[in-house]
C-alpha cells in the first residue's frame, strides 16, 4: 500500500510534466490543462453582458491559474511520494519529534520546501533512494520557474505582434483617401508586408494557442475587428490595374484563408467558409 501511494504521486508529477512539455516546448493539442482552464475562463468572462474589463482579465488570470495548478499538483504529487515513508526514511532536527511530524501535512510541507528550493533542513531524506529523488523535485521546481518565464516571454511578444498587425490594418484603412478604391494608395509592398504579418500571426496562434484568450479591446488594436477590412482590401485590390498589386492581393487572400483555417480548427469550430470564421472571431472578441 505504501508503494502504491508513492506510485500515484509519481504518476501525478509525470502527468503535470507532460502537460508542461506539450504546452510550452511542443505545442500540440496534448497540453490539455492550459487549454481547458483558459477556454473555461474565457467563456465565463464573455458570458451574458460582455465587459471588456472582465474579458481582458481572462488571459492573465488563466495563465496564473494554470501555473498555480502546475506547481500545486507537483507539490501534492511529491508529497504522496514522501508520506508513506515517513518517519523511518527521513531524519528530523532535534526540535522535532518524528512521531508527531509524519503526517500528510508534514509531507506537503517538505514537498513545498523542496520544490521552492528553500532547503530548510529540519526534515531531510535519509534513505538512499529518497536522497536521489528529493533533489529531482528541486530540479522540477526550477524547471517550472523557467517554464513560467518562457511562457511569459513567448505569449506577450505574440500579443504585441497581433495588436501591431491590427493597428497596421487600421492605418491602411484610415490612409485610404477614397475608401473602396484599390488604386487609391495601397500598393504591392504594403499588401505584401500585411500578408507576411498575418502569416506570422497564424504561426503565433499555433505556437501559443493560449494567446487567443487575451482580449485586445474594441479599438484599432483589435485584430478580430480589423480582419474584415483586410479581407475587403484583398478583394478590391485583386481588380487593380497594377499586376504586382494583384499578385500581392492574392497572397494576402491566401494568408487570410490560412489564418481563418487555424482559428476555426483550434478555437471556433464553425466548419464554414472564411467569412463565417472571421465573423465568429469578431463576435467572440467583442464585436456586436
Amino acid at each position: 500500500m505504501e508503494w502504491l501511494v508513492t506510485l500515484v504521486g509519481a504518476a501525478v508529477v509525470l502527468i503535470i510534466l507532460r502537460d508542461v512539455f506539450h504546452t510550452l516546448w511542443h505545442p500540440t493539442r496534448h497540453g490539455g490543462l492550459s487549454r481547458v482552464v483558459m477556454s473555461l475562463l474565457w467563456r465565463l468572462s464573455t458570458r451574458g453582458r460582455r465587459s471588456s474589463r472582465t474579458a481582458g482579465l481572462a488571459g492573465p488570470v488563466g495563465m496564473v491559474t494554470v501555473l498555480a495548478t502546475w506547481a500545486g499538483a507537483v507539490a501534492v504529487g511529491w508529497a504522496l511520494v514522501y508520506w508513506p515513508h515517513m518517519p523511518e526514511a527521513f531524519s528530523f532536527s532535534g526540535t522535532l519529534k518524528p512521531s508527531e511530524h509524519s503526517g500528510p501535512v508534514d509531507a506537503l510541507y517538505l514537498s513545498l520546501v523542496t520544490v521552492a528550493t528553500l532547503g530548510l533542513g529540519d526534515i531531510a531524506p535519509s534513505a538512499d533512494w529518497l536522497r536521489i529523488v528529493a533533489p529531482l523535485e528541486a530540479l522540477v521546481g526550477f524547471t517550472l520557474l523557467t517554464a513560467t518565464v518562457s511562457w511569459i516571454l513567448g505569449i506577450y511578444p505574440a500579443l504585441a505582434r497581433r495588436r501591431a498587425l491590427a493597428l497596421r490594418i487600421s492605418q491602411l484603412r484610415r490612409a485610404d483617401p477614397v475608401e473602396g478604391h484599390p488604386a487609391s494608395g495601397v500598393g504591392a509592398a504594403p499588401l505584401g508586408q500585411l500578408a507576411a504579418d498575418i502569416a506570422r500571426t497564424c504561426v503565433d496562434f499555433l505556437q501559443y494557442p493560449e494567446s487567443y484568450y487575451f482580449h485586445d479591446g474594441p479599438g484599432d488594436i483589435s485584430l478580430a475587428l480589423a480582419l474584415g477590412h483586410a479581407a475587403d482590401l484583398a478583394e478590391l485590390t485583386k481588380r487593380a490595374e497594377c499586376p504586382d498589386a494583384r499578385s500581392a492581393a492574392a497572397v494576402l487572400d491566401i494568408a487570410l484563408d490560412d489564418l481563418a483555417a487555424v482559428l476555426d480548427d483550434r478555437f471556433l469550430h464553425t466548419g464554414g467558409p472564411r467569412q463565417r470564421v472571421l465573423a465568429a472571431y469578431a463576435r467572440d472578441h467583442g464585436k456586436p
